[in-house]
């Protein structure tokens, strides 16, 4: 019986429960660390994966993650920090996850078999070439997962498949590969651990310099972040004044005029008239860097 890389148990693990605890903790430690070399390793696959997305979106594209059981949760988790983190308009996003959102947090028997009903979960969204579909599979060998690639490139999506497998059927299917090979876990399958480590990094560089390009960012800060909270009204407050300067009253009026965007308050701070804001971010794709140099 072929028994795949996460599942072998390495020698050094046999009696790893018989370990003392720091012995315990560091082991599990180390496991994560070298999970990230297997990251750094793949950082040219994800510039690539980011430079093919960024005209896509700039289309007018949506970003679609797919994925079943702990990848499905991990792709969901990046998907959804999205619209607070970057302000981006969740009719940009879709999330799928085998078995539906309840297998967010209840494991959903069979679910990441199916591959028609894959192809059922994305056609509800009517993918266009302007999209970009993500699937996220340790394995590499999900039907689930695959199914909702090849079908995202069918209709000429771009697509990106993310896998500790590098010859696995994800990363054949995808038109961009991320390989990240973690190998066996430290605890025999249980790719929650180095695996879901790698996934969770690769997505987090990914979306978060995806977003960045596409001018979310702007001197280091967030500026299209959705205030949701006082935390966060006085962070947005706190970054128009560094950005642009201010009284309190005039940055508070400022983020008032432009519905507690930031980056559109700095505009207000520079002088533009809120009736000229979005002919300016549209011309120059929302790089408030740009907008500033060309006024």
């Amino acid at each position: 019986m072929t028994v795949p890389r996460t599942e072998t148990v390495l020698e050094a693990n046999q009696t790893i429960e018989l370990l003392p605890l720091n012995s315990l903790l560091g082991r599990l430690l180390d496991s994560q660390k070298e999970a990230l070399e297997r990251v750094e390793e793949a950082l040219p696959s994800i510039e690539a994966a980011v430079e093919a997305s960024v005209p896509r979106f700039q289309a007018g594209g949506r970003l679609i993650y797919a994925g079943a059981g702990t990848s499905g949760r991990i792709g969901v988790q990046d998907g959804v920090e999205l619209t607070p983190t970057f302000g981006l308009p969740p009719e940009r996003l879709v999330l799928l996850l085998a078995g539906g959102a309840g297998a967010g947090t209840q494991a959903v028997e069979g679910a990441e078999d199916r591959e028609d009903q894959a192809r059922v979960d994305l056609g509800v969204y009517g993918p266009t070439p302007n999209d970009v579909v993500i699937g996220v599979a340790a394995s590499g060998n999900t039907p689930y997962t695959c199914a909702v690639v090849e079908a995202g490139r069918e209709v000429g999506a771009l697509t990106i498949g993310v896998s500790g497998n590098a010859h696995s059927r994800l990363l054949r299917s995808a038109e961009i590969g991320i390989s990240i090979p973690t190998g066996a876990e430290v605890l025999a399958g249980s790719t929650r651990m180095a695996a879901g480590t790698a996934q969770k990094v690769a997505l987090n560089l990914f979306s978060t310099a995806l977003m960045t390009r596409l001018g979310h960012v702007y001197r280091g800060r967030m500026v299209d972040m959705r205030i949701s909270n006082d935390k966060l009204q006085l962070r947005a407050e706190r970054m128009v004044f560094e950005l642009a300067g201010g009284t309190d009253e005039e940055v508070r009026d400022a983020l008032r005029l432009v519905g507690g965007n930031v980056k559109r308050a700095v505009l207000v701070r520079k002088g533009v008239s809120v009736e000229k804001i979005e002919t300016l971010l549209q011309a120059h794709n929302g790089n408030l860097h740009t907008v500033l140099a060309s006024l």
